[in-house]
């Protein structure tokens, strides 16, 4: 086998249908339905290292989010819940994580390959392994220069917008794909509709006159968890939150602020769209009012929200 990349060196195991195995022995046929037409779901989930230990931050939402996705598509998880809870905890035990990323996933497997999984088994895996600042470090603090992209946002009409669904990021790559091939470091997607939905793999805010807004479920979007916590936290601090708001492709040149959030990219600044400088072209004050507080949070250095946190 070749050499392991970068990200998972050190990762010894993954939690495969109900056991653990090592990870060179996580494999999968080439003819797996999943693999050919994308029929499957996954999650991505976060561990922290708290001033308690370490805890999974938000791990029944994602649960429930992953049991969700599933359903328009048949897909039904051969586990109970709390059987997945016990691997994900004992998995991340074993690898002796402080802090990491979670990635749940399910998916038709190998059987038969047409289009309809008939009697495609469903197979369930879970990995964990130690990953920094999604679009990185520098960009916690400076932000993030990003581009509308040429592709759309899917309508719900055509695919299900709620379900975390693994052929569906085809999307999210092309628009990626696209804002880095142009200088980029991330882009924005807009719905069928022209109107602003969400970045490939965040979901998007704004801040005109120190009020927040956020595109509604109705936008083609994605029910964010870490969208919920920053709208949560926001208005648990006095803002106000336009959580079903619409936006137009112009206001992004116009706001005083813009941020990302998303379990990977956490609470990511915005500072310039299509090379349109975004507020004074640095973090905003109510950006960096809700990352303070969001990593507080996360980091249990914040009351009051116990109920967010599964510990190791």
């Amino acid at each position: 086998m070749s050499e392991r990349p970068e990200m998972f060196q050190g990762v010894d195991e993954l939690w495969m249908d109900g056991e653990f195995v090592d990870f060179d022995d996580a494999q999968i046929h080439v003819l797996t339905h999943g693999l050919h037409y994308g029929s499957g779901i996954f999650e991505g989930v976060r561990c922290y290292d708290t001033v308690d230990g370490p805890a999974i931050f938000r791990w029944e939402e994602h649960l429930e989010r992953f049991y969700q996705s599933g359903k328009p598509y048949d897909l039904e998880i051969p586990f109970e819940p709390e059987e997945l809870t016990e691997a994900t905890v004992e998995l991340i035990r074993r690898e002796e994580l402080e802090s990491c990323y979670i990635r749940p996933i399910a998916f038709y497997g190998y059987n038969s390959l047409g289009v309809s999984p008939g009697d495609c088994p469903t197979r369930v895996a879970i990995g964990a392994w130690p990953w920094g600042a999604y679009l990185g470090e520098d960009a916690l603090e400076n932000g993030v220069d990003v581009m509308v992209s040429s592709w759309r946002k899917h309508a719900s009409s055509q695919i299900p917008t709620n379900a975390k669904t693994t052929g569906l990021y085809v999307n999210s790559l092309l628009a990626t794909e696209e804002a880095k091939g142009n200088g980029y470091t991330e882009a924005i997607v807009l719905n069928k509709e022209g109107n602003v939905a969400e970045g490939p793999g965040e979901n998007l805010f704004l801040v005109r006159d120190d009020e927040i807004y956020t595109p509604g479920l109705a936008e083609s979007i994605l029910d964010g968890i870490t969208r919920r916590t920053a709208i949560e936290l926001a208005e648990d601090m006095g803002y106000t939150v336009h959580d079903e708001a619409t936006i137009s492709r112009g206001e992004l040149y116009t706001a005083d602020e813009l941020f990302f959030t998303g379990t990977a990219a956490e609470v990511t600044p915005i500072r310039s769209v299509d090379d349109n400088v975004v507020g004074e072209g640095t973090k905003g004050p109510v950006t960096d009012d809700i990352q303070s507080q969001f990593f507080d949070l996360v980091e249990g250095r914040l009351d009051g929200y116990d109920d967010w946190f599964t510990y190791v």
